[in-house]
């Protein structure tokens, strides 16, 4: 790629790029949450088209106008976001649109069935073919999205974020699948912030800040602290506790908590744990083993079967979600642009979405405009959301930005505890500490803060207990000086404990 150059209105998205992958190499794109990587592994992939430059493939020039243009010239992106319809078999994912053949019999089927399962045995790719895709765990979901890419003869493979929803295990096989593809000939493009992954996986390395190319370097020409430097433009510090608060009153009890899926099948299976005044708790797991439905009950989004949750000595009985945010309680989601923020809206109409209804944001059921642009730029300025104007829908922002103006709207409310799940997932070093640092801030004012990630290194460097959660169960109690990685992931994983290992907590009198 070329001199490409392409503009959003008055924003330079890529400010003549200059970028270059060679056959069969895994080559990562590294920059910060608006650094511009995205913008042109989609120019690539057909999405965008660029403005100027030019685009050479295999040495020869080529016109890339569409998703289509971009697959005939050999080109597959596997999305962040999974691009499959959730009804569909994986079989059925990976042919549609598929346009070969007029007669389409259950013999044309069973044929594709076959030839789709042997390009995912050939590469350690294999999934159930005949199973809804909303039936397969993540894993196996993003595996479908690499074999649709073979299936249909990709040379180039961009992978958007490839592990940001991964297990550990996961990510280890994903790995395994990449070198598999690349003793075959094929080239990897990875736009990711994790260095370390980028260290352990990568050829080559070129990095992106503010929409231009700043640095291209074999892996072995540099470090992890060197690149973060190159992507943020300084030396990161991280946000440390010099001073340790010792942990005061219960904020949040919860006693034999019980709670159901939507197939009447224990996901928390009668838990108990607390959480103090200066304390972050940590929920340690592989996905899937209850962290959802612990976080969506203790929220409010769902009901929990049996067992008592005691809020600031109250006992709750069924809360509405109008409640516990009136209780004191706050929310990161797991999703911010499902879940925590209206993409088509601007940043006030975001920040008022839990505080429309208070006299400081309304006046006689009528709305303080002045006042709230006022405070609405008093919180951008203080939480450094990057953003043109109020009014930009917050759709357009950074992964970074919306996690950040995400994290202003619920601190500005000045919980008692806030539920942060996988705060961080998909930001760059430099927003991941911006949000480390948010949460250490509020832990030291005086709330409590349950933080559920699948980021073990997150979750040791942040909490002051570890929970870890198996099956619904917890499988151990950890405390911050006592942690082990090797003996956290063997709970992870199932294993039993270890006498002496478990630290259960002396009670607060």
């Amino acid at each position: 790629m070329k001199d490409i150059v392409k503009r959003f209105g008055d924003v330079v998205a890529s400010d003549h790029i200059d970028f270059q992958v060679a056959k069969g190499e895994i080559h990562a794109l590294l920059g910060e949450n608006g650094a511009g990587k995205s913008t042109i592994m989609s120019m690539l992939s057909g999405i965008y088209k660029a403005d100027s430059g030019s685009i050479y493939i295999n040495g020869k020039l080529s016109k890339i106008r569409s998703p289509k243009e971009s697959m005939e010239l050999g080109i597959g992106m596997v999305h962040q976001n999974f691009r499959l319809v959730d009804t569909l078999t994986a079989v059925e994912n990976i042919i549609l649109g598929e346009k070969k053949h007029k007669w389409r019999g259950s013999s044309w089927k069973k044929e594709k069935q076959k030839e789709i399962e042997a390009i995912a045995e050939k590469y350690g790719l294999t999934f159930p073919t005949n199973v809804p895709i909303w039936q397969l765990s993540v894993g196996e979901q993003q595996r479908v999205e690499i074999v649709k890419t073979l299936y249909r003869g990709a040379e180039i493979i961009i992978f958007d974020e490839p592990t940001s929803v991964l297990t550990p295990g996961e990510v280890d096989q994903l790995f395994l699948t990449m070198e598999e593809l690349k003793r075959s000939g094929k080239t990897m493009i990875i736009t990711t912030h994790k260095l370390k992954e980028v260290m352990a996986i990568s050829d080559h390395i070129s990095v992106m800040r503010k929409g231009k190319m700043i640095a291209r370097m074999h892996k072995n020409e540099t470090t992890i602290q060197q690149l973060s430097k190159l992507m943020v433009g300084q030396d990161m510090k991280e946000k440390t506790r010099v001073n340790q608060i010792s942990i005061g009153s219960p904020i949040l009890e919860v006693k034999d908590f019980v709670v159901e899926t939507n197939q009447k099948v224990n996901a928390i299976n009668h838990i108990n744990f607390t959480i103090h005044e200066h304390e972050i708790v940590g929920i340690a797991g592989v996905a899937g083993n209850g962290q959802k439905e612990l976080a969506e009950a203790l929220t409010g989004l769902m009901q929990w079967k049996t067992g008592e949750v005691i809020l600031n000595g109250e006992r709750l009985q069924s809360p509405s979600v109008r409640e516990l945010i009136d209780k004191g309680i706050a929310h990161i989601p797991e999703n911010r642009m499902k879940s925590g923020l209206a993409g088509s809206l601007g940043i006030v109409d975001n920040l008022l979405m839990k505080s429309y209804k208070s006299n400081k944001r309304t006046k006689f059921g009528l709305m303080k405009k002045k006042e709230n642009i006022e405070w609405a730029n008093q919180l951008v300025e203080r939480f450094d959301v990057r953003t043109p104007n109020l009014i930009n829908p917050v759709g357009q922002l950074s992964g970074g930005n919306q996690q950040k103006l995400l994290f202003a709207r619920e601190i500005d409310l000045n919980p008692r505890l806030l539920i942060a799940v996988h705060p961080t997932q998909g930001l760059d070093v430099g927003a991941t500490e911006a949000v480390h640092e948010m949460l250490i801030n509020l832990r030291d004012s005086g709330s409590g803060v349950l933080l559920i990630s699948e980021d073990l290194d997150e979750i040791i460097k942040l909490s002051d207990k570890i929970l870890v959660l198996y099956n619904g169960n917890i499988n151990g109690v950890v405390k911050k000086d006592q942690v082990d990685k090797e003996f956290i992931g063997q709970l992870m994983a199932g294993l039993s404990k270890e006498k002496g290992a478990i630290y259960e907590p002396e009670p607060v009198l």
